[in-house]
């Protein structure tokens, strides 16, 4: 029977309207009548209870925030009489959690990737154009239109990525820049990387070699614009057929999932997104770790609220306390530019039905599920522990899958309810949470996690979901964001622009 509203936790005063929601209608939630008392959107919350002035509102087993006057039962909850509890800094007291059992793996938990010398695995090969600093950004371009006119053959495909960085930087936003662009050169889905220059940037091959440490010459290749005498797109052209040359006799092998990592990322949710799409992306974060693989969570301000959740599951005091060092470092970040720390949601998830942080952070975190987190990692900074990382980073969809990247994450799993076509250097899968999303954009989405729902369950949609990826990985199937050619980076910066 189709449902009116739906309860996420039985200890949840408010639900979830599943469609518009008229004055005076009865509806059921859980074999309880509610008289509803105002028109509610879809998405939205209302108050399952009589809630007095200043109580606590529970979503998902956890308080969201409280009441700025009295609610009674069935009426709407929203920003004109919900406000969030959050304020500050906090002390942390770690009570670790019991751990899940890993559920066990199968033959079938395998994908076909591409095996790097370096004993990491990618799931394409291509061959990446990447600029040292935004003032070639449009050489690259043009350089990788060039190759593809000329036709060109490289692997799974030739992709330049303009950005936004590499000159008039200083200090610690300076190292960000070069450690970020240094691990999207070495990542293992670039089969070969021409590293563009300009010549006099603050990022110029003398400073960014050291950085890049040692590689493979006969996979990246550089280029300095203004020592080419004539035509720089040619010269480029000529390096891009010698690494291709290398590229043409990789190909992929028979890789256990436990080689995989998979980043997650939500952009554009909505009040479904907590319910459904973040969920599934949690069953998914617990099956590659439960197989020994790795999945990366990011977006630190959507965690505050719900970050004692994190905390609880890491596999040690020290985790622990790095995880305490991440979120109130990013918090210091907010208080240095004297701006608040609460600050979110997005107009647009506020339309969805979320109102306050701790609302938006709980159903983000969802995209961990309940695996161990067993690390944190700074921006640029490579994972190489096994099981859930949190990454530092904000919630800016450009900056985070970018991060994410960098962290070598070879498939994102990016959950929206809004809306939203952004990919980036790696197969990006966008799940819909709601059915109506996924039919008004097919050309944007991948999954429809709108049949949670529709199906009264999670296990079907996981299912799919979870060979869904491993057909990403294997290249047997292709992204939205592939096909469309949405692939973006935009590095994080925090400093001075001389």
């Amino acid at each position: 029977m189709e449902r009116d509203a739906i309860r996420i936790h039985p200890q949840d005063n408010v639900a979830v309207a599943l469609r518009p929601l008229a004055e005076g209608e009865a509806v059921s939630v859980d074999g309880q009548a509610v008289r509803i008392q105002e028109e509610i959107p879809f998405g939205h919350k209302v108050a399952l209870t009589d809630l007095a002035d200043g109580a606590m509102v529970v979503k998902y087993g956890a308080q969201i925030g409280h009441t700025t006057q009295a609610v009674p039962s069935g009426a709407w909850l929203h920003s004109h009489n919900l406000k969030t509890n959050l304020e500050g800094l906090l002390d942390y007291q770690y009570a670790p959690a019991a751990p899940r059992q890993p559920e066990p793996g199968n033959g079938a938990d395998t994908f076909l990737g591409y095996c790097r010398p370096d004993g990491r695995v990618g799931t394409r090969n291509e061959l990446w154009i990447i600029p040292t600093v935004s003032c070639v950004n449009r050489t690259v371009s043009r350089m990788a239109e060039e190759a593809r006119r000329q036709g060109i053959q490289a692997g799974d495909g030739i992709f330049a990525f303009p950005h936004n960085a590499g000159c008039s930087q200083l200090g610690d936003d300076f190292e960000t820049t070069q450690k970020l662009l240094r691990n999207l050169v070495k990542h293992p889905n670039a089969g070969g990387v021409l590293l563009v220059s300009l010549g006099c940037e603050n990022n110029d091959l003398d400073h960014f070699l050291p950085v890049l440490g040692d590689y493979d010459r006969r996979r990246i290749r550089t280029l300095v614009t203004q020592d080419m005498e004539g035509d720089e797109i040619e010269a480029g052209l000529s390096l891009m057929r010698e690494i291709a040359a290398v590229m043409a006799e990789d190909r992929r092998e028979e890789c256990p999932a436990s080689r995989l990592v998979l980043g997650f990322k939500c952009g554009g949710s909505d009040a479904f997104s907590g319910i459904t799409a973040n969920p599934l992306c949690g069953r998914i974060a617990e099956r590659v770790t439960d197989l020994g693989g790795t999945a990366v969570l990011t977006e630190v301000p959507e965690m505050f609220g719900a970050e004692t959740q994190l905390m609880n599951r890491a596999d040690s005091v020290d985790t622990f306390q790095k995880i305490v060092h991440m979120i109130n470092s990013f918090k210091e970040y907010y208080i240095r530019y004297d701006q608040p720390i609460y600050e979110n949601p997005s107009p647009g998830n506020k339309r969805g039905g979320i109102t306050t942080l701790e609302e938006k952070s709980l159903g983000c975190i969802q995209k961990g599920g309940h695996a161990v987190v067993t690390d944190t990692l700074e921006m640029g900074q490579v994972c190489c522990k096994p099981g859930l990382n949190l990454m530092t980073g904000p919630g800016n969809d450009s900056v985070s899958i970018t991060n994410l990247l960098a962290s070598q994450a070879q498939v994102l799993l990016f959950t929206t309810g809004r809306g939203n076509p952004l990919g980036t250097a790696v197969p990006t899968i966008k799940i819909a949470s709601n059915s109506a999303l996924f039919h008004r954009k097919p050309n944007w989405m991948d999954f429809n996690a709108g049949a949670v729902l529709e199906r009264g369950s999670m296990d079907e949609p996981a299912r799919e979901l979870w060979q869904l990826v491993l057909d990403v990985a294997s290249g047997r199937v292709s992204t939205r964001n592939e096909e469309n050619n949405d692939r973006e980076i935009m590095l994080f910066k925090d400093g001075v622009i001389l």
